[in-house]
């Protein structure tokens, strides 16, 4: 969280190298929680990430919530 609060006070200040600083601690941060970088799980599992869900085999389940 400190990387990200740094990247809000580089833009309110408008500093541009502080920005780029601040930008790869949080670039840092996010491949050393797993949320960057290489896939650290093979479970062998279809990525159904950046698809409609009516477009996946959670198409029933999807229409069934947003029914309510």
């Amino acid at each position: 969280m400190s990387a990200r609060s740094a990247v809000g006070r580089a833009r309110r200040a408008a500093d541009r190298a502080a920005l780029a600083e601040a930008g790869q601690a949080v670039d840092e941060a996010k491949v050393a929680l797993g949320e960057r970088g290489p896939v650290w799980w093979s479970d062998g599992a279809p990525d159904y990430n950046r698809h409609l869900a009516k477009n996946t085999p959670y198409a029933a389940w999807a229409a069934e919530t947003q029914a309510g």
